[in-house]
Order: structure tokens, then C-alpha cells, then sequence
């Protein structure tokens, strides 16, 4: 997988395997058996996480999450690409051309 990748929006985006992720005070915290890592992803770095169960486009996953909390499209795709970068770099997601379309 290339860590630097460039994310589109009509790429589809799901959860990497062998994760253990729980609540903690309304935010989601993850360990990596791969890597060894906890991470704290936040309330809606969960929101996220939970999104991106099943394979979803990053279009739709903005989509979701901009009807979802009352931000700006525009932002709401800044802040969920520099999300999904972190989450490529720790190797925790995994990315995927869409041929649904």
C-alpha cells in the first residue's frame, strides 16, 4: 500500500482488520494488534469508524457525516481526508478503487 496516497472522493474506504475498538466515554479508542498501538479517535473519529464498516465511498461518508453534524461541506471534507491520510499512514484503513460506478 502507498502511504502518500492521494484520497478521491469516489474511492471506497473501509475499516483494515485485526482491530479491538471500544467506547470510552462517548469516543472510541483502538488497539492495533498489527502494529501494537492505541489510538484515540476521537467522537467523530468514531462516527468514522463506524461509517467505514462496510466499504464506503469517502463521497458518501462526507455526505453522511456533513447531514449528520452542522458543518460546512467544504470543511467537513478537509478535516475526513486528513483523517483518513492519518489512518492510511498507521495502516489502519484500507482504500479501494470504486468500479461500482
Amino acid at each position: 500500500m502507498i502511504k502518500n496516497q492521494f484520497i478521491s472522493m469516489d474511492q471506497l474506504v473501509n475499516q483494515g482488520t485485526g482491530h479491538i475498538v471500544s467506547d470510552m466515554d462517548g469516543e472510541k479508542v483502538m488497539l492495533s494488534i498489527h502494529n501494537g498501538k492505541y489510538y484515540n479517535l476521537g467522537e467523530i473519529g468514531g462516527q468514522i469508524w463506524e461509517q467505514i464498516k462496510e466499504p464506503i465511498s469517502v463521497r458518501e461518508l462526507i455526505a453522511t457525516l456533513v447531514a449528520q453534524y452542522n458543518v460546512a461541506q467544504s470543511d467537513c471534507e478537509e478535516q475526513v481526508i486528513a483523517f483518513l491520510s492519518q489512518l492510511i499512514k498507521e495502516d489502519l484503513i484500507q482504500l479501494e478503487e470504486n468500479n461500482r460506478s
